[in-house]
């Protein structure tokens, strides 16, 4: 087998460490965000529009792709995780919604330029194994926001709420030692001799086709897994009436399961085909979302574990799709598929906030499972190149 078709296994899972890294840090707001409602008086709309607020970067998206493509775009993966970090630790010392606002916009900034660029370098030292590689980046990002609320709600335990600054450190060491590890890392270099062969508005034009299809996946499931990740502690804190642990502790096994999803759908998709990994995981997600709301006890548990096994596995095959259908210009594909997904989740996280406050957060979530069908005749129009 030739060296660039090879697994490279330790590069692979550095990049996918960043990953975790990086997303640590950005998983802080969902389990924080009870408690800044609460100390604040916000109503759950006025608290979604944080969501909205830090995605609102992500609508750069392709100029950051193409930024990327003619620049050294590692040094992008090496200083976000800084930026982030001390972004998202200072929320707990905020005074008040506009900065908080504020906070989250750069954070916003920074995770777009982490995430536009090391998809691109996974795919790269991933050889033929694309569906395995990006099924190595999601399980760093998902391990994230499964470790995310227990790092955030344990330094809220010892430190107390305004005492959420002192995580900074972590994040600067951490971009210390990724420069040294990854300053040779090079994402674009293979691409440069193909750079004139079609320009960036005929590479759109190309794949707009496929990029609607992308869409109507991602729309229709969106209100279900948005509405889970920034509100399942929400939902069980206050309406549930649990304690903070307990929600947290909830949204950290949601994300776990969702971990192992992602680890194992773009293996998989490697072997099955990414049509019918997605046709599966399409069919399954709105039953076990119903069966959720529908139990109660350890057996809501068990769906909530099923559900994020399922809710987050798309993220690695779709990657791959679209890794799969762009070769010329993959950093300025990846670009637009994540404009896609964040713009997507930026809008349902808002409209299932307004949605929580009309009729409920469980009401909300039993809309968003029969919504989540919609996303099946879509996966049915994919043309897979083999």
């Amino acid at each position: 087998m030739k060296v660039q078709d090879k697994f490279q296994t330790g590069n692979v899972t550095l990049i996918s460490l960043t990953h975790l890294l990086h997303d640590v840090f950005s998983s802080f707001l969902a389990p924080l965000r009870p408690l800044l409602i609460e100390k604040f008086g916000l109503t759950l709309a006025m608290a979604s529009l944080w969501d909205l607020i830090q995605r609102v970067p992500w609508f750069l998206n392709p100029f950051i792709g193409i930024i990327a493509e003619k620049t050294a775009a590692r040094y992008f993966v090496i200083v976000t995780p800084a930026i982030t970090a001390v972004s998202m630790s200072l929320l707990g010392v905020a005074p008040g919604f506009v900065i908080i606002s504020i906070l989250l916009f750069v954070m916003g900034i920074s995770s777009a330029f982490f995430h536009v660029p090391s998809p691109v370098m996974v795919k790269k030292l991933s050889g033929k194994f694309t569906g395995r590689g990006m099924s190595f980046y999601m399980f760093g990002g998902e391990m994230a926001r499964t470790l995310g609320p227990l790092v955030i709600t344990g330094a809220v335990t010892f430190w107390g709420l305004e005492g959420t600054w002192k995580l900074i450190p972590f994040g600067l060491i951490a971009t210390g030692i990724l420069y040294f590890r990854l300053k040779n890392v090079k994402i674009t270099e293979h691409i440069q001799s193909k750079q004139n062969q079609r320009g960036f508005w005929s590479t759109f034009k190309k794949l707009l086709p496929f990029f609607g299809i992308l869409i109507g996946i991602t729309f229709f499931r969106a209100i279900m897994k948005s509405g889970l990740t920034a509100f399942l502690p929400t939902y069980y804190f206050n309406e549930k009436g649990e304690t903070l642990w307990f929600a947290n502790s909830a949204l950290a096994l949601f994300q776990l399961a969702g971990a192992i999803g992602t680890i194992a759908s773009g293996t998989i998709s490697d072997r099955i085909g990414r049509k019918t990994a997605l046709l599966i995981i399409a069919c399954i997600t709105p039953v076990l979302m119903f069966l959720f709301i529908s139990a109660d006890g350890y057996l809501a548990f068990l769906f909530l574990v099923l559900l994020g096994f399922f809710i987050f596995a798309p993220g690695p095959v779709l990657l791959a799709l679209v890794q799969d259908r762009e070769k010329d210009k993959p950093v300025f594909a990846n670009s637009v598929y994540m404009t896609i997904s964040f713009v997507t989740a930026s809008i349902s996280v808002v409209f299932a906030g307004i949605l929580g406050d009309m009729m409920s957060l469980e009401s909300t979530y039993k809309l968003s499972a029969f919504l989540a069908i919609g996303a099946i005749p879509f996966v049915l129009m994919l043309k897979v190149k083999k």
